[in-house]
Order: C-alpha cells, then sequence, then structure tokens
C-alpha cells in the first residue's frame, strides 16, 4: 500500500500540495500583550516562509519564535509593539506547489468613547419618557439604509430589549438579496403588558444601488408627513397625491422627527450609489430641519476585537476609522454616529448589545423631542 501511494504521488495522481485546514486569524490586542498566529496544514513535511508587511519575517531573539508541531505552524510575537502591527503572511511549499494565507495584527487605542453601562437606568428613563407635546403622542423615527444593513434588526433588537426576550416581528433582510420590507410599516416599543413607549419606528424598503429598491422621493415624502403606514412602495414609481395613503396636509404627530440612517460597518466602501441616495434624502431632511443620525451596524464583521469582546469596541482602532469613513461620507458629525450590534446569531439577551442600542436611542429620543418642540414654537407665532 505505501508503495502504490509513493507511485501515485510520482506520477501526479495524488500530489501532495500543501493545503489549509485552518488559516490566520486577524488580531487586534493590547499593547504589551503576547500574539500567536497559528495555522494547520494538510501535510507536516513542508518549508515555512513567514513574511511582513510583504517582506520576509527577520526573526528577533526574544521576540519572535516560530515552531512547528506536526501540521500546525506557529509564529509567536512577545510583548507586542506598534512596530508588530502589520499584515503578516505565512507560505507553505514542497516541490508540488505552494500556498498562502494572511492576518492582519492592530492594536486598540485608548478609549475614545465611554461605554454606556447602566441598562435599568436607560430603560426607566426611556419607559416614562414624556413627549413635550401633548399633541405628539409618539415620537416617530424613520429608518432607511442599504439592504441588509440591519434595519429591521434594529427595530427587532429594541422591541428584545424593552420586551426583556428575544423579539422577532420584522423580516430581516441578508446582505445580498432582495428586501423583505416592501410596505411602510410602523413599529412601536413595549406592549400592554410591559407597558407602551411613546415612540414609533418606520422601516422603508432598502436603497439598492442604479435604479433599485425605495424612491427617494417616497422616503422624502414620509419625511414630510405625506404617507400612510401600509403603503407599498414601488421602486420605479413614487406615490402620488391621488393614493389613498397620501396625506395632503399633514400634521406636526404625521411628520417624522428624526431621521435615522442604518450603514452596515464592513460594507461601507461597496455603497457608493446608495451613499449618493442616501446624502440626497439628508439634504432635504436638513432644509425641514430634521435631526439626523447613522446606526452603524455589523460592527463584529468589521473588528475582531469588538467581534471578541463588545465592551472593548470604544478601544478599537477600526471602528474609530470606519466611524470617521462614514462621517466623511455622509456628512455627519462623530456625535451623531453609534456603532451597534443587532440581535443576530443569540439566543439570549446580551449586556454590551442592550447598552450600546439603548444609549444611541436616548440620544435619538432627546433629539426628536427638541426638534417637535421646535416645531411647536414656530406654530405658536405663526396663529
Amino acid at each position: 500500500m505505501e508503495l502504490l501511494w509513493k507511485i501515485g504521488y510520482t506520477v501526479g495522481l495524488c500530489a501532495p500540495k500543501p493545503e489549509f485546514i485552518t488559516v490566520l486569524a486577524d488580531k487586534e490586542v493590547e499593547k504589551g500583550e503576547n500574539v500567536i498566529l497559528y495555522c494547520e496544514a494538510n501535510l507536516k513535511e513542508l518549508t515555512a516562509v513567514w513574511e511582513k508587511d510583504g517582506e520576509r519575517l527577520s526573526c528577533v531573539q526574544g521576540k519572535h519564535k516560530l515552531d512547528q508541531k506536526v501540521c500546525l505552524f506557529v509564529l509567536e510575537i512577545n510583548k507586542a509593539q506598534e512596530g508588530d502591527e502589520g499584515k503578516y503572511t505565512l507560505t507553505l511549499k514542497n516541490k508540488w506547489g505552494s500556498k498562502s494565507c494572511s492576518a492582519t495584527v492592530t492594536f486598540a487605542i485608548k478609549e475614545w468613547r465611554n461605554m454606556p453601562k447602566n441598562q435599568s437606568k436607560m430603560v426607566t428613563t426611556l419607559k416614562h419618557y414624556k413627549t413635550c407635546n401633548d399633541d405628539v403622542s409618539e415620537l416617530r423615527f424613520l429608518l432607511h439604509g442599504q439592504i441588509g444593513a440591519g434595519k429591521s434588526s434594529i427595530i427587532n433588537t429594541i422591541k428584545s430589549i424593552f420586551e426583556n426576550r428575544q423579539f422577532v416581528s420584522c423580516l430581516a433582510a441578508t446582505t445580498s438579496g432582495t428586501s423583505y420590507t416592501l410596505d411602510y410599516q410602523k413599529y412601536t416599543a413595549g406592549s400592554e403588558n410591559t407597558g407602551r413607549l411613546p415612540f414609533a419606528f418606520y422601516d422603508v424598503m432598502g436603497l439598492e444601488n442604479n435604479s433599485g429598491g425605495v424612491h427617494t422621493d417616497d422616503i422624502i415624502k414620509a419625511l414630510k408627513g405625506h404617507i400612510q403606514n401600509g403603503y407599498k412602495f414601488k421602486p420605479d414609481q413614487p406615490i402620488s397625491e391621488d393614493s389613498e395613503y397620501y396625506i395632503s396636509k399633514p400634521r406636526l404627530s404625521d411628520k417624522i422627527h428624526c431621521l435615522v440612517s442604518v450603514v452596515a460597518t464592513d460594507r461601507i466602501v461597496l455603497m457608493e450609489d446608495v451613499i449618493s441616495k442616501m446624502k440626497l434624502i439628508r439634504k432635504e431632511a436638513s432644509e425641514l430641519g430634521i435631526p439626523q443620525v447613522v446606526f452603524m451596524t455589523r460592527v463584529d464583521e468589521a473588528c475582531v476585537l469588538t467581534k471578541n469582546d463588545l465592551s472593548r469596541i470604544y478601544r478599537s482602532r477600526k471602528i474609530k476609522d470606519k466611524m470617521h469613513e462614514c462621517s466623511n461620507k455622509l456628512g455627519i458629525p462623530l456625535n451623531c454616529i453609534f456603532p451597534v450590534k443587532n440581535y443576530h446569531d443569540e439566543t439570549g439577551l446580551n449586556d454590551n448589545i442592550n447598552c450600546l442600542m439603548l444609549e444611541a436611542l436616548t440620544q435619538i429620543v432627546l433629539w426628536a423631542d427638541d426638534y417637535v418642540k421646535r416645531c411647536s414654537e414656530k406654530q405658536k407665532h405663526v396663529e
């Protein structure tokens, strides 16, 4: 049998080319922390070549340690410093071929925004919130963004927090597909048992590149209060004034009080056409005086540090860079951008997920109420 195996190698019927069973994983670590990069191959008799940023790694005694345990290839970096940041590549070779994989090592930075922690206080404040105008019984928030960015999942996450259990009332789209949201849909937080909150969230069909998705004119009309709940979107044709869902003379309570742009952290560079549409909508919202914020979702998919420990989100260089990128592309100040994580594969509730979402929700509630107050005062002056 061994002879046949060797003959098979010789004639190329079963050439033992290097293949990875597991690959190197990105690392985001604290300065001074030890870093271990490892992967597993299908063979043990291979030549291993390590590179850093495209150049062969110069191993320093006491700093680097290369090891091979059967088919496991390991690089250890002792007490990593900033100079150790970079892209590390391992190439495995034999006479039948070669295979490479890479991982990036980056460092967490000094906490640049405080991680919210007092969940119960925020929940209590929001549950007992009273709007500034008795004629506006609920503050209205419109969520818009690219398909799969997490609009519907944000609503599900907020409802889960106040129901104190996993709650799914909105069908959520995948990152690449068609929008599940086809109608203009209203969702509230709380229930008869837990108490209704004076907030309403409006979900719309997702924006798409080119001419797909919700029509920007429909979102603008929704901001102005012209669209009733239940209207079915038509990507190629915005709502007409003849529609039974069209409100010709909207009251302040019919209008949107805060625009929430939902952006997937790991897909910002892939949505140029969508961003152009979002900027057009923002321009209209600005002319109406409506406050605007960004909920930056999928932070765990964009950052290893955050994926491993969500409480360290404001120590992540990558998240901070993504927030700056989002700010530059959409023209929204950093203090109006909130990185959040939606419930996705969890089966129970998570304090860090809740706290990030509650902090963002608290801010938009205050800003929406400020807008209602300004509009109410203007209305009094006109009367």
